[in-house]
């Protein structure tokens, strides 16, 4: 190679780095002088529980995808300010986002609930955030945290398998067991049992166990079996009753800061769409492996668990029309969200309704004794 062929080409590589690498054929280049874009989050959850892991998953994914230009780092409920706390700190700034429940923030408009608490007009978690991202769902929310003043930004995801009943000294059977039962739960569940005589406490899921304990508590219900077994409540209850109206159809919220995600490249916006969709995919299918897996576990460590009697069942539905009924004359905004989710209920579930096969005769078929 000559000494002119060699000035040339340091010539032609010097105009391509001002030009910004943009070779034909080459891949597109970063400065490595560039400094990636660092987001504090925090969870609603205790660092034990999968809740966490599954804000560390998102993270993770958000983290990869963009290539390390941006980093989400997650801290334990309580790092930084309650769970319960969380939203406002994400508002003002104090974090730059976090993962929890639309039910933990219950307090400020009780319109919020309704994405967690309830029977969702028959609609199952999945159904709800089909509602949410194509029934109106997310432009309602929008609407609620606007009317607000919270400069937040939500993405919602994760469809969460139907919660049990909870953890009880001993089964209960009828109605008139949660009579005066010291009871924990959360959002518009609280005005269910409420309703069904129970005194409810609202705590978040790193405080219940010990409340129980204590005997602050009678009986408490959080989420799953893996939770419930990595939070402790086998060590303080030895019953568990499945099956319950009062959150069947709930799902987790991703939260950032609006004006710092406002912020970010249309790109890396791009990236955080994809990481909610294909995190909540993962989400579900990694509950069905885990959930399932520490439901024997809970029964090998002396864990009974019963089906939550139909008479328990109906009074939740009961008591659940008076109350969204009383909360719809209370707040337009409540009635407009109901409203909404009702009609896409009606036709939606009819379809599942009517499409789906009978999976437990399949099971039952399986299983069979020969």
């Amino acid at each position: 190679m000559s000494d002119e062929t060699v000035v040339q080409r340091r010539k032609f590589l010097k105009a391509a780095t001002i030009a910004g690498g943009a070779v034909v054929g080459a891949a597109p280049m970063v400065s490595v002088a560039q400094t990636p874009i660092s987001f504090r989050w925090q969870s609603t959850w205790p660092a034990k529980d999968i809740f966490h892991e599954y804000a560390l998953d998102f993270a993770k994914r958000v983290n990869d995808m963009s290539g390390g230009r941006l980093k989400i780092d997650v801290l334990p409920a309580g790092a930084v300010v309650k769970a319960f706390d969380l939203i406002d700190a994400v508002s003002k700034g104090t974090l730059d986002g976090g993962h929890g429940v639309l039910a933990y923030w219950y307090g400020k408009n009780s319109a919020m609930a309704l994405w967690g608490s309830g029977p969702a007009f028959g609609m199952d978690p999945n159904m709800v955030l089909a509602w949410h991202e194509y029934g109106g769902g997310k432009a309602l929310l929008d609407e609620v945290y606007k009317g607000l003043n919270l400069d937040v930004q939500s993405f919602l995801y994760g469809p969460m398998p139907t919660q049990p009943l909870g953890w009880f000294k001993k089964p209960v059977t009828k109605v008139e067991d949660f009579k005066g039962l010291k009871y924990r739960t959360v959002g518009l569940s609280i005005d269910i049992f409420t309703a069904m005589g129970a005194a409810v406490n609202a705590l978040p899921g790193g405080e219940i166990v010990a409340a129980m304990d204590r005997g602050l508590l009678d009986a408490a219900e959080f989420n799953n079996a893996s939770s419930d077994r990595l939070l402790g409540f086998p060590d303080v209850s030895k019953v568990c009753m499945l099956q319950s109206f009062h959150q069947c159809s709930e799902q987790f919220e991703i939260l950032f800061n609006k004006t710092k995600y406002n912020a970010l490249s249309a790109d890396l916006k791009s990236v955080i769409n994809s990481a909610v969709a294909a995190s909540s995919a993962d989400m579900s299918w990694k509950a069905i492996d885990r959930y399932s897996k520490d439901y024997i576990e809970l029964q090998k460590g002396g864990v009974k668990f019963y089906k939550t009697p139909d008479a328990i069942l109906q009074a939740q539905l009961k008591a659940w029309d008076d109350v969204t009924k009383k909360k719809a004359g209370e707040n337009p905004l409540f009635k407009k969200v109901l409203d909404s989710m009702q009609a896409f209920a009606e036709r939606a579930c009819r379809w599942q309704n009517d499409t789906l096969v009978d999976y437990k005769m399949a099971f039952r078929h399986a299983t069979r004794k020969v």
